[in-house]
Order: structure tokens, then C-alpha cells, then sequence
């Protein structure tokens, strides 16, 4: 495993925290953190608040190879059922069934105080919501059109490469990752920010209730802070390529002389 130093730093995201093993992790910490940097710029007329739902992932475990004998012996049962003996045979096969194990997914909503009225909701694109086969998608695709016929704004954070983006009536830019913003009172206009892991990430608008201005989300001190506090330098092995979907080859470049400057 390539020893990196602490605090290693990635412009923009960091293509190795898409990795399963870490992924959840990170997602959960990303809410957290954007929670919390946000609430001292909301305060008092506003508050945010991490939203929880629970879906579930099926995984499924390969059965080992197991040899058979061409011939079983059948034990007899020591207790007769109606005072004859019976013949218990075992199960000619087994089989598994596919575990299905949670998966936590966070949304940050920002809130009027007085009122509770939703303002904002910050939602963070987990694999579950880009994928087309998986229940989890059309229940964001559903909980997605009733917030953009609402009167609060949407911030989507799409940090993954993979999988299926979010409908848009013109094509999303040609970026590994994107953030969109579909405010309320511009609507079907969609303010877009494409990143690129050589790319420092531009301080973001969190709009609130018109005439309030809006508050900034600086998301790429937000992914650092998480690396660091988190401590994924320890689970992370620089040594391995980043997880699929290939980078762009300027991404791969550009990775690879990053990590050669830490040493690699």
C-alpha cells in the first residue's frame, strides 16, 4: 500500500472515495459537514437539518464448491412417526438468497425557523439513486419531481462517475462530476458547475428565501476536512488504479503526476 502523507489534498473530489468500502462513510460525513458549515450562516430565520431514509442493497454471496458422492446414506429416524420407521432424506441442493444489507442515505434541508416551511434540499447522489434497476432511483426520480413542483430550491451534489445523472432537457457537460442548482423562482433554468479532479471547486450559492442572500458552501473544504478528520489516507491504497468507471485520460495523467509528487 503506498504511503501517503496526512492530508494529501486533491484540488477537486477525490476519485478514491468512491470506492464501496468507503463510500457511505464519506456520504454520511459529506452531509454532516455540509450541515454544519452551513448553520452558522443560516442562523436565526433558518436551520438545517440532516434528513435520513434507509434503502436496501442486495448482495449476493457465491456458494463454495462442494463435491457430492454419487450415493447418499439415509439415516433412519430413532422416533417412528405413527410406529413406523421414516426415511428422513436431506435436501439434494441448497442454494443462498440474496442478502439484502441498509444503505443510509442523508439529505440536508434548510428550514424557515418560524414556520419549518422546506427552503432548500441539498441532496447527495448515492450509487442506489444512478441506478436504473434499483428501487432506490425511482424513489428519488419521484421524490425529485415533487421537490422541483414545490416552491423550494434544489442543490444536487452528483460525486460519482458512474451510473445514470439526473433527467436534464439539454445534455450534462462532459465532467466526471457535477453540482446543479434548480432555484424555485428561475425554474426550468438550472444553474450547472462541472468538476474535474484537477480543478479547485468554486465556492457554491445556498439560495434561501427571497430577498435573503444566499449563503456559501465551500464543498471542496468540505471533502478535505472529511479526508482528514476521517482518516481515509489509512484505507485508501494510492498504489491501485481509482475505482470504475475509468478517468478521462487527462484525468489519468493528471493523477498519476499528483501522485508522483507525494512520492509515489
Amino acid at each position: 500500500m503506498l504511503e501517503v502523507a496526512y492530508g494529501l489534498t486533491f484540488p477537486g473530489m477525490n476519485p478514491y472515495l468512491e470506492h464501496p468500502n468507503i463510500w457511505e462513510d464519506f456520504h454520511a460525513n459529506l452531509a454532516t459537514e455540509i450541515r454544519n458549515q452551513l448553520a452558522p450562516h443560516l442562523r436565526p430565520r433558518y436551520f438545517a437539518a440532516l434528513v435520513p431514509r434507509v434503502t436496501y442493497e442486495e448482495v449476493v454471496i457465491e456458494e463454495k464448491h462442494s463435491i457430492k458422492p454419487d450415493v447418499s446414506v439415509y439415516r433412519v429416524s430413532d422416533r417412528p412417526l405413527g410406529g413406523e420407521a421414516v426415511t428422513i432424506a436431506p435436501a439434494p441442493m441448497t442454494g443462498r438468497v440474496a442478502l439484502e444489507l441498509p444503505v443510509n442515505l442523508y439529505t440536508v434541508e434548510i428550514h424557515k425557523t418560524e414556520t419549518g416551511t422546506l427552503i432548500t434540499a441539498i441532496e447527495i447522489l448515492s450509487p442506489v439513486n444512478k441506478r436504473p434497476n434499483h428501487e432506490a432511483f425511482e424513489e428519488y426520480q419521484q421524490k425529485r419531481r415533487a421537490l422541483l413542483r414545490s416552491a423550494a430550491h434544489l442543490m444536487e451534489i452528483d460525486l460519482l462517475r458512474g451510473g445514470r445523472c439526473p433527467l436534464l432537457e439539454t445534455p450534462w457537460p462532459d465532467a466526471p462530476y457535477v453540482v446543479s442548482l434548480s432555484r424555485s423562482e428561475r425554474r426550468p433554468k438550472v444553474e450547472i458547475w462541472p468538476l474535474r479532479i484537477q480543478d479547485p471547486i468554486a465556492i457554491l450559492p445556498v439560495p434561501l428565501k427571497t430577498p435573503d442572500p444566499d449563503v456559501p458552501l465551500d464543498l471542496g473544504q468540505t471533502i478535505q476536512t472529511i479526508y482528514d478528520r476521517a482518516a481515509y489516507d489509512m484505507r485508501i491504497d494510492y498504489s491501485q488504479p481509482p475505482p470504475k468507471p475509468d478517468l478521462s485520460p487527462e484525468g489519468v495523467a493528471w493523477l498519476e503526476a499528483h501522485l508522483h509528487s507525494i512520492g509515489a
